[in-house]
């Protein structure tokens, strides 16, 4: 790898190791709340995708299920979560938000909006375009590459369960 690249794949990732530092992501709880990360993106999902399934917020935050379930269990204890029976299929059950989960959901969104605000008060207009588009396309680009690694492993963990 040529000393040019490798100086940008060091930079990249010594820039995001201080991003999830500075968005208190290395903290046991975040954004002003007593959840851990995982539990705050939940809310955040169901917020944003609306009611599903433990098994499709395992696959939206690439968690292990059992992870997820013990999750969803204390937010259900909570009081931030419901779980309910689908009416074609009771083994279904969907989450989503109670009333307190919705304003925990919009006091986590003010929190982050005042967090990115501030941000972004410490640069020009240009700045802030160019930090927007850079972020939007390197998370898509880390999408792609993931989703091409489990394409190439899908065959031989297929193999592997046979």
């Amino acid at each position: 790898m040529p000393a040019a690249e490798l100086t940008l794949i060091d930079d990249i990732r010594a820039a995001s190791r201080q991003m999830v530092r500075e968005l208190g992501f290395m903290e046991q709880t975040v954004a002003a709340t007593d959840y851990p990360p995982s539990a705050v993106h939940t809310i955040l999902e169901i917020g944003a995708r609306g009611p599903m399934t433990s098994v499709q917020l395992a696959e939206i935050l690439h968690l292990e299920k059992s992870s997820v379930s013990r999750m969803v269990h204390k937010l259900v204890g909570c009081g931030e979560l419901k779980e309910t029976s689908d009416a074609a299929d009771a083994r279904i059950k969907p989450l989503s938000l109670t009333p307190k989960g919705r304003r925990t959901l919009a006091a986590l969104h003010e929190f982050g909006r005042r967090q990115v605000s501030g941000a972004l008060s410490y640069l020009t207009e240009t700045e802030r375009k160019i930090v927007r588009d850079g972020l939007v396309i390197y998370a898509a680009a880390l999408k792609a590459g993931r989703d091409a690694e489990a394409e190439l492993a899908g065959p031989v963990i297929q193999a592997r369960k046979s």
